[in-house]
């Protein structure tokens, strides 16, 4: 190791005092300041008047395309695009027909459910989301993608028609999600011709491409209704480290603004000024006092990371909430009501920090009902900021005033990307609520992170074009073989999205990225669905193609309805008798391994303490499925590693292990586990359909799916 050589202390403690004062210099003291270019903008705020509802145009355009066609609306977010698929199932209903909302989220499902019950009637509409089923016969039903895509394999399957006259795929840019993008495109290809689809998003690059995919699949015209007007206009500001605010961007002769010219000066400084050191957050209290003293509040404030929107608050006061004794204390009333059922939730280890600043944390990280406390209360305009992670942005409807940006990438489970025009846009939507506020604004903070010239192009930047995401895995080819020979699949993969860019895109990027990905004529895809047909063959789900057709052996046929992450592995499971099939505790907590995505470095598995049924139960599991993981391996298909620490703990919450000891010292954050437990028993649900080949099992699984849903996993709120 090298040596350090330092001088005497004296020598030492002057250059600290130096570089300190170097820091405190770098670090003005932040008062409320405004460049006079933002103050005609500022002469704005308020609240508009209200006014009897009059819709849009292209809200009575869109009405009138859905009746005799398919329908993408493309508007900013608050435009009104859910007005339109409320009218459009109101129609459906009024003629005795049902409709089907799909949204890519739990909490958005939840909060269109709670939208349309209030405005239909609660016996009107009904909910499915893997962990909720309630009402499925209700005229309307608010559920996931993956709910409706897997009703299509049933009726694929079974030949009956769909109880359908409408679908709504809201945020339906999740076409070109990299992970869920495969279940939309599996839906417009198997939908029914007869069941018009309405599309909605505020992020599509390409619906021209799009809209003609969908017209040239299902032989309707699918028409593209487009309104690029933000209902509140959104005014881009830079917050400078003094307090003092200024427009981001300035206008250009050329039509093409750039940034203003006080902001370029700060961002080309060799020496600027800096709200925080490298690494720490800004003093939010400061930052705050800034914005209510503009009457900017409230903001929701995008940061990096979990730990970053915890912290947030910390540093934030209760300064603003001295002065508005009123408010604080309907923030109270309001807080105890929402939790005044649930012991959990009442003394909620970020209770305090809510209470004391009007300020909390929003992140995956947290309980889902303790967010959905955080929402409601900020809907309901009591609290003065949200600290969120960028995925709140996406499809959750609590808008604010003003929304503040830290940096200007986002991690994406892997790496840091910078942001890209959908995201962007997706966070500044939330900026404006409508009928609230007269505009809306976007605010810029300086830091280590955030690429300034980025944002600025950011602003005006039309979004990305979505691409195909199909992708071929075991539960879609046995679904697939269960009702069409693998000459009709082939037929259904030429419909695909990504054969049509292929055909279609020789003019531009798409096109080429198609083939690179696809093949010239879609034959990686074809050779990807045979190449798992190939191993489903000799595993023996599905018999061999030399006397006729592919076609699902017996195994096969019960092994389709398992439309989980690790179809194969819990089928070769289940073969082999190495599930606990009576034992609801130990099934529920052996099926946490399968789903679980945390990667773990130690092995507990000869800890004294574990209980010994659980260690045996899991050995003989990982031990009898190790040869089959082997060859799907050495076939190029993933066989994930199972681990017993979500076992553990599983097994635990399931024996009524208290809440907070489970959490106590535990791997996972309180909302990681949570999703743990709801996508088991969304896996244990899939079991129970397994009544005929294994009744034993199936009805176990119901049984471990009643132990291990429960409060504070599930709430009212849930």
């Amino acid at each position: 190791m090298k040596k350090r050589y330092y001088g005497s202390g004296r020598r030492n403690a002057k250059g600290n005092n130096t570089q300190r004062k170097r820091r405190s210099d770098r670090r003005p003291e932040i008062t409320p300041g405004v460049d006079k270019g933002l103050k005609k903008t500022f002469s704005q705020i308020g609240v508009p008047e209200k006014r009897p509802f009059k819709p849009d145009p292209f809200q009575i355009r869109a009405l009138e395309a859905i009746k005799e066609s398919d329908c993408l609306v493309t508007a900013p977010t608050g435009a009104g695009k859910t007005w339109i698929a409320e009218q459009a199932a109101k129609t459906i209903m009024e003629n005795g027909g049902k409709t089907w909302y799909a949204t890519p989220l739990k909490a958005l499902t939840n909060s269109i459910h709670g939208a349309f019950s209030k405005i239909f009637g609660k016996d009107k509409v009904g909910i499915l989301t893997g962990d909720i089923k309630e009402n499925t016969d209700a005229d309307i039903i608010i559920g996931t993608t993956e709910i409706l895509r897997n009703q299509l394999y049933d009726a694929m399957y079974t030949g009956e028609n769909m109880a359908c006259d409408l679908i709504i795929l809201d945020e339906a840019h999740y076409l070109g999600d990299a992970e869920r993008g495969v279940v939309w495109e599996e839906i417009m290809i198997y939908l029914p011709v007869r069941i018009p689809l309405l599309l909605l998003s505020a992020t599509i690059g390409n619906p021209d491409q799009i809209a003609g995919w969908l017209t040239e699949i299902r032989g309707k015209t699918c028409e593209i209704v487009e309104n690029t007007n933000r209902p509140v206009p959104l005014h881009p500001v830079f917050f400078h480290p003094s307090g003092t605010l200024f427009p981001l961007l300035q206008p250009t002769e050329h039509g093409r603004p750039r940034l203003h010219k006080k902001v370029y000066k700060f961002v080309n400084s060799k020496r600027r000024p800096m709200l925080a050191p490298p690494g720490k957050l800004p003093r939010f209290a400061d930052v705050l006092k800034v914005m209510a003293h503009f009457d900017l509040l409230p903001a929701i404030f995008f940061l990096k990371s979990r730990a970053e929107c915890d912290q947030a608050v910390r540093l934030c006061n209760g300064s603003l909430l001295k002065k508005d004794p009123a408010r604080k204390q309907a923030l109270l009333d309001r807080l105890d009501e929402l939790t005044r059922e649930n012991p959990h939730l009442a003394g909620h280890p970020q209770r305090q920090y809510l209470e004391e600043t009007g300020t909390a944390g929003h992140h995956s990280g947290h309980l889902p009902a303790w967010k959905v406390v955080v929402e409601t209360l900020m809907a309901e305009g009591l609290l003065d900021a949200m600290f969120a992670t960028s995925t709140v942005a996406a499809g959750v409807n609590f808008p604010a005033r003003s929304v503040v940006i830290l940096n200007s990438d986002r991690f994406n489970g892997r790496d840091f990307l910078s942001l890209t025009p959908s995201e962007f846009q997706q966070m500044a939507g939330r900026a404006g609520r409508r009928g609230m506020d007269n505009i809306g604004f976007g605010m810029v903070l300086p830091g280590k992170f955030m690429d300034i010239s980025l944002i600025a192009k950011l602003v005006n930047a039309p979004p990305l074009n979505v691409d195909s995401q199909i992708k071929i895995d075991f539960s879609m080819v046995l679904n697939l073989l269960l009702s069409h020979t693998p000459e009709q699949i082939r037929t259904l993969l030429e419909k695909s999205f990504a054969s049509y860019l292929i055909a279609s895109g020789h003019k531009g990027k798409s096109g080429k990225k198609a083939r690179k990905k696809y093949g010239f004529d879609i034959e990686h895809l074809w050779l990807d669905f045979t190449d798992h047909m190939n191993f489903l063959i000799q595993e023996a789900f599905v018999t061999p193609e030399d006397a006729k057709p592919a076609a699902l052996t017996e195994d096969g046929i019960w092994a389709s309805k398992l439309r989980i992450d690790s179809p194969l592995l819990v089928a070769e499971a289940l073969r082999q008798n190495l599930l606990p099939d009576r034992d609801p505790a130990l099934l529920a907590a052996i099926m946490g391994s399968f789903v679980n995505e945390k990667e773990f470095k130690d092995d507990p598995l000869y800890q004294a303490a574990l209980p010994k049924r659980l260690k045996d139960t899991f050995l003989d599991l990982r031990m009898g499925l190790k040869p089959f993981a082997i060859v799907m391996l050495k076939n190029g298909f993933p066989a994930p590693n199972l681990y017993i620490q979500p076992a553990i703990l599983l097994n635990a919450w399931a024996h009524d292990t208290p809440w907070d000891e489970l959490m106590r010292g535990s791997d996972y954050a309180e909302g990681d586990f949570a999703r743990l437990i709801l996508r088991t028993a969304e896996n244990l649900r899939q079991m129970t359909k397994l009544g005929d080949h294994f009744p034993v099992i199936a009805k176990t699984a119901r049984e471990a799916i009643d132990i291990i849903l429960r409060e504070p996993v599930v709430t009212q709120y849930n």
